[in-house]
C-alpha cells in the first residue's frame, strides 16, 4: 500500500458508546498495570517511558485514585516480576522474540536505552509500585504476572469473581502491549472494559500509543479521560439513589 495510511474517524460511534455507559461502582475495579518504577521511574526504569508522559500518568492516576476511592472501587495492582534463577535472564529470555532482541543488542524504547535480560527483577527497586500510586487499604496486588497479558498465569479471573465484578477501569503501561492485551482479555471475559487515555503511556513510541486506545475505543471498550470517569460515576451514584 503507497502512501500513508489516515486513522479512520469513529468519533462519531464513540460518543454514541459514551452516552450509552452506565457502571455501578459496587461491581467495578481498576487493574493498575505494570505501574512500577521499571516503567514510570526514570532515575531507575529499565523500560522507560518518557519522562514527561510518566509524570503525565502519575499525575492523572493520583486524581483517579482519589475518585474511585470515594466510590469504594478498589484498585487491583498487576506487577510483572522476573526470578533470576535458575540463571538470569532465564523466565523473559524464554521467549523466542525477547530473546532476538537481548541478542542484537537494540531497545524496544526508541531513543532510550531499555534492556530486557535485566528488567523488573525479583527484589530489584523497579517492581516497586510508584510511590504516589501506591495501593490503599482496599486494594489489592498480583506480582507474578510474566508476559503482556495480566490475566496469563496469575489468579487476577479467580479474585475478579471473588469480588463479583462485571466492570474494570484499566490504568497502566504500556497502552499497545500489557493494556490492550488486558482489555481483549476483560473483553472475551464479558467485562465491560474501560481505559482511562490519562493513565496509560506506552515506552513504544506515540504511535503505538495513539493505535491502541483507537484499537480499544473501536474494537473492545470504553476509553474515557478522568474527567469522564469522575462524570459518570457521579451519575451513577444519583441513579442508586432514585
Amino acid at each position: 500500500m503507497k502512501g500513508e495510511i489516515s486513522v479512520v474517524d469513529m468519533r462519531q460511534m464513540t460518543e454514541k458508546l459514551k452516552e450509552d455507559l452506565t457502571i455501578d461502582p459496587k461491581s467495578t475495579v481498576v487493574i493498575a498495570v505494570d505501574m512500577h518504577r521499571g516503567h514510570l521511574d526514570p532515575e531507575v526504569a529499565t523500560q522507560p517511558v518518557p519522562p514527561e508522559e510518566s509524570r503525565r500518568v502519575i499525575r492523572n492516576t493520583v486524581k483517579l485514585l482519589q475518585i474511585v476511592r470515594k466510590c469504594g472501587i478498589p484498585t487491583i495492582y498487576v506487577v510483572l516480576q522476573f526470578r533470576s534463577k535458575p540463571k538470569p535472564g532465564a523466565e523473559q529470555l524464554s521467549n523466542p522474540f525477547w530473546a532476538s532482541i537481548d541478542r542484537v543488542k537494540e531497545s524496544l524504547t526508541p531513543g532510550r536505552k531499555s534492556t530486557i535480560r535485566d528488567h523488573n527483577l525479583v527484589g530489584s527497586v523497579q517492581v516497586q509500585i510508584i510511590p504516589e500510586i501506591a495501593p490503599g487499604p482496599n486494594d489489592y496486588v498480583i506480582d507474578n504476572k510474566k508476559r503482556l497479558d495480566s490475566f496469563y498465569g496469575t489468579d487476577l479471573d479467580i479474585l475478579l469473581r471473588v469480588l463479583k465484578v462485571d466492570t474494570v477501569i484499566i490504568i497502566g503501561v504500556n497502552t499497545n502491549t500489557c493494556v490492550l492485551n488486558a482489555a481483549f482479555a476483560a473483553f472475551n471475559r464479558d467485562l465491560k472494559t474501560i481505559v482511562i487515555s490519562d493513565c496509560v503511556a506506552s515506552m513504544y513510541g506515540e504511535d503505538l500509543h495513539h493505535f491502541g486506545l483507537q484499537n480499544i475505543s473501536r474494537c473492545l471498550g470504553w476509553v474515557l479521560t478522568v474527567p469522564e470517569m469522575e462524570e459518570l460515576l457521579a451519575a451513577s451514584n444519583v441513579n442508586t439513589q432514585t
